[in-house]
């Protein structure tokens, strides 16, 4: 539907967490009123409304992922199916019958718990600020393969984090700044540099709001029902500890997420 250049202006000062959803309510009632163009006048009326209602409108929970889904040439791995065994976890526990019984007065959209899925690391979906935010991830591992110095690893690499020093015959691998996006390996042609484990890198505690601060990153990559493991944790967490709609980023302290740390390497080292 064509929108207005008043109407795309004032859409975009709405707060990014909803105007997503105010963009889709206000074609849905402009294209059953007959219109086929949005005015600003179709913005205010749609959006008064959709405020008016909020509490009507947040279920409990948000979870995101990227725009491009399969198309994304970066994507490292398929999370659909992640996708739905995590909501299927909030709508188990029922977080939004947990918020309307500790929220004093009505639900906003802040209260929701927020996570993000991205299918690789530039993360688009923004999982640096969220609650929980879990990224693609393809660890590469250098093999015994002779290398054929063709350098395709460092052409693909976006991080510069590849080099093929003259007095090594394999390339090396600056783990500290690799972001695990997987290209290297993609383009290997000798088999010198393989993907060694896929999975996910999760982070937890970002929030935006009046005292901003970007998720701790737990050490490793997880495999799908590790990350459920992290998820259902978390949500037991926050029903646990939260009062008032107080958000996880708030209540998960740098204690708590040490203290999830060792349990997961405690979890890791029983089943080696």
């Amino acid at each position: 539907m064509f929108w207005s250049k008043e109407a795309e202006d004032a859409i975009k000062k709405v707060p990014f967490f909803v105007r997503k959803k105010v963009r889709a309510r206000v074609e849905k009632e402009a294209a059953g009123a007959g219109k086929k163009r949005v005015s600003l006048a179709d913005v205010k009326r749609t959006q008064a409304r959709f405020l008016a209602k909020m509490s009507q409108e947040v279920k409990g929970f948000q979870v995101d992922t990227c725009f491009a889904g399969g198309g994304c040439p970066n994507r490292v791995l398929d999370s659909e199916s992640l996708l739905e065994k995590i909501e299927g976890l909030f709508n188990k526990a029922d977080i939004l019958a947990f918020l309307k019984k500790n929220v004093k007065g009505d639900l906003k959209f802040h209260h929701d718990f927020r996570v993000t899925l991205a299918e690789c690391p530039n993360a688009c979906s923004q999982p640096q600020i969220k609650d929980i935010g879990i990224i693609g991830a393809a660890t590469p591992l250098i093999t015994d393969a002779a290398c054929s110095a063709c350098a395709a690893c460092i052409e693909a690499c976006p991080d510069d984090c590849i080099v093929l020093p003259e007095s090594s015959e394999k390339p090396l691998i600056d783990e500290g700044a690799c972001m695990l996006c997987g290209k290297c390996a993609a383009v290997c042609p000798t088999g010198t540099i393989v993907e060694k484990h896929k999975g996910f890198r999760i982070l937890l505690g970002g929030k935006l709001g009046r005292h901003p601060q970007l998720a701790r990153e737990l050490p490793g990559v997880f495999n799908q029902q590790e990350v459920l493991d992290v998820v259902e944790y978390c949500i037991t967490f926050y029903k646990q500890h939260s009062k008032n709609g107080k958000r996880f980023a708030h209540i998960f302290r740098p204690s708590d997420f040490e203290a999830l740390v060792k349990r997961i390497q405690e979890k890791r080292n029983c089943l080696r």
